[in-house]
């Protein structure tokens, strides 16, 4: 396995395992989000290659919250369905540490939707400790929406 950074070329297999995940992505949409999200010092997108194909991707950023140290945040993981529990996710959260400690965070956080039963099993497998449940609230910042 390889773990490298995301390239533009990379795009049409993160969206595919976007959509496997449960977000539909098209790659032309994925591939103008990774243009700009390259462009930005503040984070990465990491991708683990199985035998030259993008196998699962993990996308991490530096976070800075007025009640709280700096820290890292998974924002997404995901692996292909049909590759999972051959220890890829354990390895894109591995270089999401190093990535995290290189950058200067001594804390990586994640969120995970409450029917992922199996995603809190993986991470309490990791090391993480559940500190809280949440309600996602999510309003258009387009007047009268």
């Amino acid at each position: 396995m390889l773990l490298r950074e995301a390239r533009l070329s990379d795009a049409p297999a993160i969206a595919d395992l976007a959509t496997q995940l449960g977000y539909p992505s098209r790659p032309e949409e994925t591939e103008a989000r990774l243009r700009d999200i390259l462009d930005r010092p503040d984070g990465s997108i990491l991708v683990a290659e199985e035998g030259g194909t993008v196998a699962g991707w993990l996308q991490v950023v530096g976070t800075h919250y007025i009640d709280s140290e700096p820290f890292a945040l998974i924002t997404g993981l995901v692996v292909d369905g049909a590759l999972r529990s051959r220890g890829i996710g354990a390895a894109l959260v591995d270089a999401a540490m190093d990535w995290a400690a290189s950058h200067g965070y001594g804390m990586i956080r994640v969120r995970s939707n409450v029917v992922r039963e199996r995603t809190h099993a993986f991470y309490e497998r990791l090391g993480f400790s559940r500190v809280k449940n949440q309600v996602v609230f999510v309003r258009s910042t387009a007047r009268g929406s």
